[in-house]
Order: C-alpha cells, then structure tokens, then sequence
C-alpha cells in the first residue's frame, strides 16, 4: 500500500484552509504590475527559504514566479529533527497537504537510489519535517500535476554530499524531461539584522560563484547557520554537473523585514541557479 505523507506544519506554517492557502501562495507569486514582465529563467536548481509563510512566503514566492517550472523535481532540505537516516528518501505514495496529494516520481528515486547506495528509505526523517513541506503548496498552485523525489539531508560530510550532487547529476542526465533541483533553505539564524546581512552575504557570494566547496568552508569557518548548506551543497553540485553556468539572486530579506525585531532575525534568500 502507498504510503501518504501527512502535513505536519499545516495550520503553523501555512493555512490548513484549501482556499486561504491558495489565496496566500497567488499573493506571493503573483507578480508586481511592472512596465515589462521578466523573462522566466529556465533554472537547473533554486534555493528557496522555508520559514513560516508570513515571513518567508515572500521569498521563496519571488523564486518560484520567475522560474519556468517543469513537471519533476527533487526536493532536498535539512534534517531539522535529528530523527531517522543521514540521507532519507521516499520512493513511493505521495505527500498530503490542503491542496490534495503531490505524488513521489517513482521511477527517478530508484534511480537516485541505483546511482546512491547512501540514500536510505526511510519516512521516520520526514514525518515531522517542515522544509520540504511547505514548497510543495507553492508547486501545487504553479506546476499542477507535478511529481517529486523529497530527500532530507542530516549530513555535514563534504564528501557525502558532494556524491549526493554527483548522483543526482548523473541521474538527471538520463532523464527525457528536465527536472529542477531545489534545495530547502534559510539563512544565517538568531544574531541581528546587521550581523546577518553581512554573514549571508559571505554565504550568498559562494552561491553565486557556483562554488560547492566554497560555499561549505565559508558557512563552517565563518559560523554561519545556514541550516540548509548541505542541501545547497548536493544542489550546486548537481547544476554544475548538469551544465549549469551562473547563478542569481532574486530575493534577499530577514524576518527583522516583517517583524520589525532587528536585534535577533534569520535571513532568507532566493537564488536561481541555471
């Protein structure tokens, strides 16, 4: 029998009501009346924050308005739980939210399990988990039919999760349709506005480069929270293997922006990586 992932955040991080939900994700993805419409980038990869809708919706909903999506992604977030395996992935059944059932793309998580004997099946890590969770309300409201491979990342090993990107690179190539790699991310955590900015900038440049090693040197020496680096790592890894030639920032804030609290914030970037 197909396993159906139930929400775990719904009605904390985002509206449990169908229709204020999607009322919510059409205000952050719909975009501002401008002269001229932007292009849509055509994106291997993205990082997207994964706050609370209120402070973070913005963000992550300026990424996805810009990207030309496709119908298969693979979602990687951080392990915020600690519980189950280093590498979890789900292989079968679909995610549940408000807006109904987001299936898992069967077929290219058993070809990311072929290509990654570290992927271990295992929905423990992702019963509780709220990262991956709530981008999936965005792509239900943008890319309606989709399917997804959702990974949590609980590994700090640069050479594990420069595998991880490796076989999801390989695995891609294989693939007739694209697919776009997110990865499920805030920023620096719990210092102030000033603070922050300037440690996310550290971290926002390494995006930017498309530096994999870079971007992790800087977030461990520089003591940057940055709960999402792994996933940001295996992502980089993967585009840039994918052919990926540049990255851009499409969205910078913190929560100090909405809340008005500079003294203790966490930042939040969108970057399109293509």
């Amino acid at each position: 029998m197909s396993v159906i992932r139930q929400p775990a955040v719904a009605g904390r991080f985002y509206p449990a009501n169908p229709q204020r939900l999607r009322v919510e994700v059409e205000s952050f993805t719909t975009p501002p009346a401008e002269p001229e419409t932007l292009p849509k980038i055509r994106a291997l990869g993205c990082v997207v924050p994964h706050a609370g809708y209120m402070f973070s919706g913005h963000v992550a909903g300026a990424v996805y308005r810009q990207l030309e999506l496709p119908q298969r992604f693979v979602i990687l977030c951080p392990n915020h739980t600690g519980m189950g395996e280093a590498l979890a992935i789900m292989s079968h059944g679909a995610w549940h939210t408000p807006l109904g059932d987001a299936p898992i793309d069967e077929e290219l998580a058993e070809a990311l399990k072929q290509r990654m004997p570290l992927l271990s099946e295992d929905d423990e890590a992702h019963r509780s988990e709220h990262a991956l969770e709530v981008q999936l309300p965005f792509l239900q409201v943008l890319a309606s039919g989709f399917q997804f491979v959702p990974i949590t990342v609980g590994t700090g090993n640069f050479e594990v999760l420069s595998a991880l990107g490796i076989a999801i690179g390989n695995a891609l190539a294989q693939q007739k349709e694209r697919v776009l790699v997110i990865a499920s991310s805030d920023m620096n955590h719990y210092e102030s506005d000033s603070v922050t900015r300037v440690k996310d900038r550290r971290a926002i440049d390494q995006l930017l480069a498309l530096d994999p090693r870079g971007l992790y040197d800087v977030v461990r020496e520089g003591h940057i929270s940055m709960c999402g680096y792994g996933p940001a790592v295996a992502m980089l890894t993967a585009t840039r293997k994918s052919g990926a030639t540049r990255a851009e920032l499409i969205r910078y804030a913190t929560s100090g922006d909405i809340s008005g609290d500079k003294d203790m914030v966490v930042g939040y970037a969108g970057i399109a990586v293509y």
